[in-house]
């Protein structure tokens, strides 16, 4: 019957079905919030003493504990006040109830109840989180839900092993997520670009070998062990070095290491004359792909801030100290001892970039945004000397991905200086 008169149960049905929406509403944000919150964002807002922090932490440690029975009271509350709905219109309207409901029904729950919730968590995720977090795990300590919830656990859990095999796999952090991470939170402005690049060399250290940060052996400056104390002396200050490796009959013949002050000191006290063989210390030798974490630790247990890098044969590859290794985490580090040197990297306007030779790939990518590919040498000279199948001469242009290379430089065969210039594919 249409327009039949509005009875006191139906005021208790309206009642129960406004109740259920409102739960529906506020489980819909919870369940957005919750499942976009990681452990991280959690452990950050609880030493920020948030309110509701220390249960968000709970929930986020073990996410398939919450999914399940939120999902479920959200289906719960919308299919009940559904249902409750169509009754009250059936009853109010009679068969064009039925059609009454069902657009109200999508109107108001998808819109209000389910749209503007989980729209509000996706905003607000931390605010949201949150205030639904104390409630959720108020929820899931109630037996009935805690009961419930073990089960459909178990149901989910052998329906993945019956379907898809396995066990039930735990999504853990990779580094890529927090390079990832870290990206994003300098486009927000959370972090500046210092802190990003940090951030991406403290990651990016653990995979760095020495082989990478090494001086090699080109660059060596080193000294003979027949040579006197005050020429060893004069070469240290001239080149700005507080170490030098000694040398036997030849470079791969390292056979002792002089410091600076230990030469100044004998100079002072008129032993200038003598050989450095008389006066060196011990040589430290680590291999070419000894990871440079390791050898931090190695340097931290020791006296030695000066190894001699050998390669696979046994041959100097070259030297590297605590400084080298440092500076793969916070950059260049110079002092008042260290000589001027030429830039490594000159923006050309207009037509890309001219870098030396022994640049690191690494570095060129992460402070240019390049892509050059790395696969089996660590420097742009390394990279040319492979395109090019030999040494280059000046003037030579190499083509490798979006990048056209241009030798700009040589040195004999040592490549200075390359030109790189991103190549219009359009």
């Amino acid at each position: 019957m249409i327009g039949a008169a509005w009875t006191r149960s139906d005021s208790a049905l309206s009642l129960s079905v406004l109740v259920l929406l409102v739960f529906s509403g506020f489980f819909a944000m919870a369940e957005t919030s919750l499942v976009r919150m990681n452990k991280s964002r959690a452990r950050s807002l609880k030493e920020q003493d948030k309110r509701g922090a220390r249960a968000l932490v709970k929930l986020t440690e073990a996410p398939e504990r919450f999914l399940n029975p939120l999902l479920l009271l959200v289906l719960i509350c919308q299919l009940v006040s559904a249902t409750m709905v169509g009754v009250l219109a059936s009853h109010l309207f009679g068969a064009a109830g039925l059609l009454i409901s069902t657009v109200g029904e999508v109107v108001v729950i998808f819109v209000i109840f389910e749209a503007i919730p989980k729209n509000f968590a996706v905003q607000h995720p931390d605010a949201a989180a949150l205030a639904t977090a104390p409630v959720v795990a108020a929820l899931l300590n109630f037996w009935p839900v805690k009961w419930l919830s073990t089960l459909l656990l178990s149901v989910a859990q052998g329906a993945i092993r019956v379907f898809f095999g396995g066990g039930v796999g735990v999504a853990r952090m990779t580094e890529d997520e927090v390079l990832a991470m870290a990206d994003v939170a300098h486009e927000d402005e959370a972090i500046e670009r210092d802190e990003r690049n940090f951030i991406r060399s403290v990651i990016e250290f653990g995979d760095t070998i020495v082989r990478e940060v090494m001086v090699p052996r080109i660059d060596m400056v080193d000294v003979s062990a027949e040579a006197t104390i005050r020429h060893a002396l004069d070469t240290a200050i001239e080149t700005g070095r507080s170490r030098l490796p000694v040398l036997g009959e030849g470079v791969d013949d390292v056979v002792g290491i002089v410091n600076l002050r230990h030469l100044a000191g004998l100079v002072a006290v008129g032993k200038g004359d003598e050989i450095v063989r008389d006066h060196m210390a011990e040589a430290s030798f680590v291999p070419e792909t000894k990871r440079v974490a390791s050898l931090l630790t190695q340097i931290r247990q020791g006296t030695s801030h000066l190894f001699v890098v050998v390669d696979e044969y046994g041959g100097t590859a070259g030297l590297v100290t605590l400084e080298d290794i440092l500076e793969e985490l916070v950059g260049e580090i110079t002092d008042e001892s260290d000589l001027p040197q030429e830039d490594e990297v000159e923006v050309v306007e207009g037509a890309g970039l001219v870098v030396s030779g022994r640049l690191n790939i690494d570095d060129v990518n992460n402070d240019y945004d390049l892509d050059l590919p790395k696969d089996g040498w660590d420097t742009v000279g390394g990279l040319v000397l492979d395109l090019a199948g030999g040494v280059p001469t000046q003037g030579d242009v190499l083509e490798v991905d979006d990048y056209t290379l241009t030798v700009v430089r040589m040195d004999g065969r040592r490549i200075e200086e390359v030109l790189i210039e991103k190549r219009d594919l359009q």
